[in-house]
């Protein structure tokens, strides 16, 4: 099977969980709707599951047909958010500067129940106004509340080899994992594809849309929740950290940046078929 795009994921509240895409419209800064809310903590700065697991359990799901944002969480009543009309507020992303809507106090205190401390909603109005690193980008990139760049790919081969060295190592009880620990936008699979390939990527194209690739993806605490339970284990850090070090981090996954414009009627859908447009030795590890 040739390569393809075999899942589609949008995550509309940074931290909470995700659900699953047929299709997806798609702006310069990432899956439409992906990303364009997150909770911060009363220094203004983002607070994600790394700190509060609890998070994973909540489902968010975006309509845009009625700009609401509605909340469903296993005992506890769901919340209907509309979109925020308030000034924007400064605020940060892993202390990166940003600018967000304040979501109003019934969801103030939804979150702040279940995290046990006080945090705030916020929406991202304008991503335009959000650069990604300049180190890794062009001057006119543009993200969302995600925390670098506008989309996460993964490929189900390295899901593979890392589930496979997972089982031979300390804590083969955890194996395996499913993709949802990696938090990805687009997941590709196809025949023949060799573990880690998407280390060498350097331009892709996705359907009819292409991406440049930015960045590896450096992993943290967070890959190691159980999605359902929200409960912590020691994989895949502890095998990443023995199979995939570079330079002091652990990496699974890169992050792209689609080349579109506002006004393009771009979109992504499952199915499409992927072509690799630029590539260099995988072997060297992702780009870092």
């Amino acid at each position: 099977m040739p390569l393809e795009v075999a899942s589609l994921h949008r995550y509309p509240v940074k931290s909470t969980r995700g659900h699953d895409l047929r299709h997806a419209e798609l702006d310069p800064w990432g899956l439409r709707g992906d990303r364009r809310w997150m909770l911060i903590g009363a220094d203004g700065e983002c607070a994600t599951a790394r700190v509060y697991p609890s998070l994973l359990s909540v489902t968010a799901e975006f309509d845009p047909a009625t700009a609401t944002l509605t909340l469903n969480r296993p005992g506890i009543d769901t919340l209907v958010v509309a979109v925020p009309d308030g000034p924007p507020e400064a605020v940060t992303v892993h202390r990166k500067p940003a600018t967000g809507v304040d979501a109003g106090t019934a969801a103030h205190a939804w979150f702040s129940a279940l995290t046990g401390d006080p945090v705030r909603l916020m929406y991202q109005r304008r991503p335009q106004d959000r650069p990604t690193n300049p180190d890794w980008s062009l001057p006119g990139d543009r993200v969302s509340f995600a925390d670098a760049y506008p989309l996460l790919v993964c490929t189900t081969a390295s899901l593979d080899a890392l589930n496979d060295l997972i089982a031979e190592g300390r804590f083969a009880d955890e194996a395996p994992l499913d993709m949802r620990r990696f938090r990805p936008n687009a997941v590709i699979a196809g025949t023949g594809m060799h573990p880690w390939i998407e280390d060498g990527w350097r331009r892709i194209r996705l359907g009819e849309v292409t991406f440049r690739v930015t960045k590896g993806s450096a992993r943290c605490i967070l890959t190691t929740t159980d999605p359902d339970s929200c409960e912590r284990g020691r994989e895949p850090l502890a095998t990443l950290a023995k199979h995939r070090r570079f330079d002091g981090q652990s990496w699974f996954g890169v992050n792209v940046i689609p080349e579109v414009s506002v006004d393009d009627d771009a979109a992504l859908t499952v199915g499409d078929g992927v072509e690799i447009l630029d590539a260099v030795d995988h072997r060297g590890g992702p780009p870092r």
